[in-house]
């Protein structure tokens, strides 16, 4: 199992905590991935939304890409995964960045495909927002001129949305034959599309059960369209580390009682815009992305059997959450990273 971690770029994770101590800074983010490089830690994720979808849209946030590109030069080791939303972006221009931040890191940056949920969002900020299905069509051209641009020396595309004429991208990225492209999707299209564009398959939270069946089902798709398995299957989980389930459970249970805050401005059309297969409650949203479904909440000791649960199930990259961000990561870095090799240990011997 590689652990991963969603990069603080909102100034936290919970709706229904003001403060949360850890601030929405480029200062906060560097100290957070160059701490995680020293503790272990594999890949962050960066997501990209230009309103604060955690706080509320008036609230500070980081953007994605320049962000990258920046802890791409602070960084040595670290995977540095960036979503990208193909109604925000010309694909070719897409393309070319990313060949630059990639020969930045030395060959570390990858992306995470998102088809885009917020409408809202998307009116403020001039993006393309169509029906879902059409949304899954664009991100299939998209995907189809970023890898044409890295990897043929000169690219020509024709089609619905996107049309290009002998167009040259050089420096190609350090990876061959392209960046490792992540992508989530729950709905018959966006599963499709996925096996046959992607790389790499990533999961909101869900219990062992649920997640067992969906890399099941996302491995079946993918060998029905030839191309090699997927490189990995990642699953986003909020943790809460205590030294008894009484105080993880006290937690839990302060992050979960809702109130009326614009943290939940996007709850509606994230629940009506996507087609997820799990319905959605108010109390799941309080922590984003399911956080909250894999149960990673109790002793060290708990968590880690979690864990090994998982990964029989076939996972092997968790994108850890957490509140406060850096204090919460040194603890599971040095309390339950080792007690889940131990445990792997003891289970293959």
């Amino acid at each position: 199992m590689k652990f991963g971690f969603w990069l603080p770029i909102f100034g936290g994770w919970l709706r229904n905590v003001e403060n949360e101590n850890m601030p929405p800074t480029f200062e906060y983010a560097k100290k957070v991935i160059q701490s995680a490089e020293k503790w272990g830690y594999s890949t962050t994720l960066i997501a990209e939304l230009y309103l604060n979808d955690i706080k509320g849209p008036e609230h500070d946030s980081l953007e994605a890409w320049s962000t990258a590109a920046a802890l791409a030069a602070v960084t040595e080791k670290i995977e540095i995964m960036t979503a990208i939303r193909p109604g925000f972006h010309n694909p070719a221009i897409a393309a070319k960045m990313a060949a630059n931040i990639d020969q930045i890191s030395n060959g570390r940056f990858t992306l995470n495909v998102v088809s885009s949920w917020w409408a809202e969002e998307a009116r403020q900020y001039g993006g393309i927002f169509t029906e879902h299905d059409e949304r899954y069509a664009r991100t299939e051209e998209f995907i189809d001129v970023l890898k044409g641009l890295w990897t043929e020396e000169t690219f020509n595309y024709s089609g619905q949305f996107y049309d290009l004429k002998d167009t040259k991208l050089v420096p190609k990225p350090v990876q061959r034959p392209n960046p490792i492209l992540y992508a989530g999707g729950e709905s018959e299209k966006g599963k499709q599309t996925i096996a046959e564009k992607c790389d790499a398959y990533v999961m909101h939270g869900g219990t062992v059960e649920e997640i067992d069946r969906k890399i099941a089902d996302m491995k079946a798709r993918r060998e029905q369209t030839g191309n090699k398995p997927f490189s990995s299957f990642g699953m986003a989980s909020y943790v809460i580390c205590r030294d008894s389930e009484e105080e993880a459970l006290a937690e839990l249970e302060k992050i979960t009682t809702v109130k009326d805050t614009s943290g939940y401005a996007g709850f509606k059309d994230f629940t009506t815009k996507s087609h997820l297969e799990q319905q959605i409650q108010l109390q799941d949203y309080s922590v984003s992305n399911r956080g909250l479904r894999p149960n990673l909440i109790g002793t060290p000791e708990q968590i880690a059997d979690r864990i090994l649960q998982y990964e029989e199930a076939g996972l092997d990259l968790l994108i850890l959450q957490f509140s406060p961000q850096l204090e919460e990561m040194e603890r599971f870095a040095k309390q339950v990273m080792p007690l889940v090799e131990q445990k792997r240990s003891l289970i293959k011997n």
